[in-house]
């Protein structure tokens, strides 16, 4: 397994330019501001993630709402099964004892 580097922690040491429109990057700065957000932290966020999943870290498709609606249902389908597959395995628990456990 790869050791994932941290974009935060490692040292700068080379500097990347690009030319982007004017109104597109004050409008992509506006929307990043509202997250707390400077176009540097969003960029080395991007980065970041590519590290991470090894890979482009966004949807690239037409209609990207959906896939990623699909996604989060599949994901949800696969946590769920888990989920009584545990329980058949170890035992059901009461809802009574669940917020018991959980201090409610």
């Amino acid at each position: 397994m790869t050791k994932t580097l941290s974009v935060a922690t490692a040292p700068k040491t080379t500097t990347f330019q690009m030319r982007i429109n004017d109104e597109v990057k004050k409008n992509v700065e506006e929307i990043y501001a509202r997250s707390g957000l400077t176009l540097t932290d969003a960029f080395n966020i991007f980065l970041q993630q590519t590290l991470n999943v090894e890979g482009l870290p966004l949807l690239a498709v037409a209609d990207s709402k959906a896939a990623i609606k699909a996604q989060a249902k599949a994901l949800l389908a696969v946590e769920l099964e888990k989920g009584l597959e545990s329980a058949e395995k170890e035992g059901w628990i009461s809802e009574e004892e669940m917020m018991q456990e959980f201090g409610v």
